[in-house]
């Protein structure tokens, strides 16, 4: 007679349900009030972005990255904002990457790009609008993509207390300059 065999937990693919969910609903709210949305801009108080739109070359692997697979760096910046600021269980094929890459065969992917940026904005009080986001999304997606990655990075860090990260950007030297002659 065989020894019954242990029953391994079944492994979770890189379809989270719990994710399809959120994205639905997200549309749904979207799809039911187009307007509000449109016509949403952040408040007074809001801050500036920490990270440059056009500052997405450096670092180098996230702007090579975005180039390549902007849809692994959606779904890190997803995870970030929506599951864990650390990366805690990130996997760099997600449901939101894969909505990402689906999305972009019918040009889906600048909805969903400007749909995080407005929630990026809306969770930190950063500058900016619905129109803003869309065309960030659509004139330079990767730049969009990279600066948010970032942005999520900083701001999160700084939510959690965490002042460990990059405190300033980089600061162009005095330039070059020739000693005096006596």
């Amino acid at each position: 007679m065989a020894a019954p065999q242990q029953q391994q937990p079944a492994q979770q693919g890189p379809i989270s349900n719990d994710d399809v969910a959120e994205w639905s609903s997200r549309f749904n709210d979207v799809v039911a009030r187009p307007s509000e949305y449109l016509n949403s801009k952040s408040p007074e108080s809001a801050q500036p972005w920490f990270n440059s739109f056009f500052g997405c070359f450096a670092p180098i692997d996230t702007c090579l990255l975005s180039w390549c697979l902007p849809c692994v760096v959606f779904g890190r910046t997803h995870h970030r904002l929506r599951k864990n600021p650390n990366l805690e269980g990130f996997q760099p094929i997600n449901t939101s990457c894969l909505l990402f890459c689906a999305s972009s065969c019918v040009a889906g992917h600048v909805c969903l790009t400007a749909l995080q940026r407005a929630d990026l904005r809306t969770k930190h009080n950063l500058q900016g609008s619905c129109l803003v986001d869309l065309a960030t999304a659509c004139c330079c997606g990767c730049c969009d993509i990279a600066q948010q990655d970032k942005e999520a990075e900083y701001r999160e860090a700084l939510l959690a207390g965490n002042q460990g990260g990059v405190q300033q950007q980089y600061q162009a030297g005095g330039g070059m300059s020739y000693p005096e002659q006596k």
